[in-house]
């Protein structure tokens, strides 16, 4: 196996921490990039030149786009970028600021498609690359009480839908990740919630508030192998278009794509009759 060069988005925490000490630990470089780079250093004194460390914040467009030219150019090579910084927003979307709804945005959607349009450039230089894309299957499956949370990754999901048709003539594979609930710090560390709402005491989108609040019921989903399938996914070729990880996620997707396949099929004349 060659080593080889990852650029990882929001590496203090999560899937993204799991995935650089699995990597580092394997003799693979990161160039991985934080808010707070002191929360990096006892991997950096352990690691040393193999970790290669940026502050970034990927709201900042500006900043991503520094970051990304900046990191090829130090290092050469990037072979695989991840997108993995983000976080969830949860609660009735009348309940949600307009400050809340605006960063999750540019946060979830904008910083992602910023990260991929700065890199694009240097992976068709260098001949070809990876792209991962951290999704959830909330990304095609959606629910009461997570309206911003989806429409940031129903949009990053069609972005990178149409960056794989894209970039698929420069040799550069995408791949969309489609994890279910994982024990990480998403639901009970970043997650952020809108206000309660009366109105909604008892709904769907009013009981998401318990749900995230209830640590009696864990996610099954064990990040570190999760971590392990999304690293041995760059050995693919071609490309996988998503990787589900998780049993949650994939029994969330089956249902979520046949229902709406059952609420357009029966359409197929009326939907003709419309054309001229």
């Amino acid at each position: 196996m060659t080593n080889r060069t990852w650029f990882i988005t929001g590496v203090s925490s999560g899937f993204g921490r799991h995935m650089t000490e699995q990597l580092l630990e394997r003799g693979e470089r990161v160039a991985g990039t934080v808010r707070k780079l002191d929360s990096m250093n006892g991997l950096k004194a352990r690691y040393g030149t193999l970790l290669w460390l940026a502050q970034l914040d990927v709201t900042d467009t500006a900043a991503v786009r520094s970051v990304v030219n900046r990191a090829f150019s130090e290092l050469g090579r990037i072979d695989v970028i991840v997108n993995n910084a983000g976080y969830g927003l949860f609660g009735a979307a009348e309940g949600l600021s307009e400050e809340q709804i605006d960063h999750e945005l540019a946060t979830n959607l904008v910083g992602s498609i910023q990260v991929i349009r700065a890199a694009t450039p240097h992976l068709r230089s260098q001949g070809g690359g990876r792209i991962l894309q951290i999704s959830t299957y909330g990304g095609q499956a959606a629910g009461a009480g997570g309206s911003l949370y989806h429409a940031s990754k129903w949009g990053i999901e069609g972005f990178t839908e149409a960056m794989m048709q894209e970039l698929a003539p420069f040799n550069i594979g995408v791949t969309i990740i489609e994890p279910g609930g994982a024990r990480t710090g998403f639901r009970f560390g970043s997650a952020q919630v809108g206000a309660k709402l009366p109105a909604y005491e008892g709904t769907p989108a009013g009981r998401v508030h318990a749900f995230l609040e209830d640590r009696s019921r864990l996610p099954n989903g064990d990040p570190v192998r999760m971590v392990q399938r999304m690293i041995a996914s760059v050995d693919q070729t071609p490309a996988p278009k998503r990787l589900v990880l998780g049993s949650d996620s994939y029994a969330a997707l089956v249902k979520a794509l046949k229902e709406r396949l059952a609420d357009i099929e029966h359409q197929a004349e009326s939907a003709a009759s419309t054309d001229i």
